[in-house]
């Protein structure tokens, strides 16, 4: 067991592939080209880039070791070499877990002080109770998950014979922990060689930072990974994830203006053939309700099954934390189009309210209810700010906390 930020030297930049578009993504063949953006793809991205160029370095250019994840050891039920990635405060590494739960507390800030109103009276009674179910509505939890607590502290409150406010909020906070749970799984990398993972999302979720910000950690943790740009859409996009690759010392495949799915073939393609440890392949931003655009997303996960069968081994929607209920509707989409794996919730850094996270666990376990074939969505990571840092793996107790202070 170590510290997920362990900090080794880092080698030679890594050469990137830059694959023309085949027309049969069976017989694609990346080319090697040295590892520079060209000096007409850095004028076509005019200062966008530039300004990329110096947001990306000021958040990855300095070393960061904070102990704050950790990769244990393998369970029995999992492969040789895979490794799972979990809050280090579960695992024994406690000191920056601090400093984390501070910047989580004070992002949930508004709706932790819209909650603790309620119990700063002397009396528990409906009166509390509706103020309670009020602030829950206003913390983006929803009706079905606000029900579903009341109930449960009611409940919890009757067993406990609680009489004081305090109590009924310690209370409060125990029944979100155990709704939020299910959510709280480690992300397990090297059960399968590579693990494939596709990134799927709005636009301006936070995608491609989310995966810049994972690929560090990544790496930090010496694992090699191999990015694929199959976000051929978005203006810049490729450049801003070349950006990531440079700083981060490791392999993209990319193709200006090519076929998303043709560049996710190629990236898994070459995974494989390098033996490199992880596949990312970062998407285009799809809205939902958008369904020929929802269609291109299933072509790529259909063409990199062809890659490699049975991958993607994860497919990740990234979420804005201050979307609300609307990220229920977007997990809700999404799942139903891809077959979720796990999600990455950002933004929670200020106007977020965070509640939605209990609707989203409370379909989860309505979700695996109905068919228990299917596990809950997990929460892999949350995000809390722009810095390398700011992106933690998601703990239950943590968030309640957090959300009630």
């Amino acid at each position: 067991m170590f510290s997920f930020f362990k900090k080794k030297t880092a080698p030679a930049p890594a050469p990137h592939a830059d694959a023309s578009v085949p027309s049969h993504p069976e017989t694609a063949t990346p080319v090697t080209v040295p590892a520079v953006v060209p000096p007409e793809a850095e004028q076509a991205a005019g200062s966008w880039w530039k300004s990329t160029t110096a947001a990306v370095a000021k958040l990855v250019g300095a070393a960061a070791e904070p102990a704050d994840l950790a990769i244990e050891a393998p369970a029995a039920a999992l492969s040789p070499g895979a490794l799972a990635l979990k809050p280090a405060a579960s695992a024994g590494f406690v000191p920056s877990r601090q400093s984390w739960m501070d910047k989580l507390r004070n992002g949930l800030r508004k709706t932790g002080s819209s909650i603790a109103q309620v119990f700063t009276g002397t009396q528990i009674d409906d009166s509390l109770y509706e103020e309670l179910e009020a602030a829950l509505l206003m913390a983006d939890a929803g009706v079905r998950a606000t029900e579903f607590l009341l109930l449960d502290l009611k409940r919890r409150v009757k067993e406990a014979k609680a009489t004081d406010p305090a109590r009924v909020k310690g209370l409060l906070a125990e029944a979100l922990a155990e709704l939020l749970a299910p959510l709280e799984q480690p992300l397990v990398v090297g059960q399968f060689q590579p693990t494939v993972m596709m990134v799927v999302g709005v636009n301006g979720a936070g995608k491609t930072t989310s995966i810049g910000k994972l690929t560090r950690h990544l790496a930090d943790a010496e694992r090699t990974v191999l990015l694929a740009a199959a976000d051929t859409f978005r203006a810049a996009a490729r450049e801003q994830l070349t950006v990531w690759a440079d700083r981060n010392r490791v392999e993209i495949v990319s193709q200006e203006g090519g076929d998303p799915a043709a560049v996710a073939f190629d990236a898994v393609t070459a995974g494989k053939a390098r033996g490199r440890d992880v596949v990312i392949a970062d998407t285009a931003g799809r809205l939902p309700t958008q369904l020929h655009l929802m269609q291109e997303l299933r072509k790529i996960k259909r063409v990199i099954a062809k890659a490699d069968a049975g991958a993607p081994h994860e497919v990740l929607l990234v979420v804005d934390g201050n979307t609300g209920q609307n990220a229920l509707a977007q997990v809700k989409a999404f799942d139903e189009a891809l077959g979720l794996t796990g999600l990455i919730v950002t933004k929670l850094d200020g106007t977020a309210k965070g509640g939605v996270l209990a609707a989203i666990s409370l379909w989860a376990r309505e979700r695996s209810a109905r068919d228990p074939a299917l596990r809950p969505v997990p929460v892999y990571f949350i995000g809390v700010g722009e810095k390398l840092e700011d992106l933690q793996t998601f703990s239950a107790s943590e968030f309640a906390q957090a959300l009630l202070a």
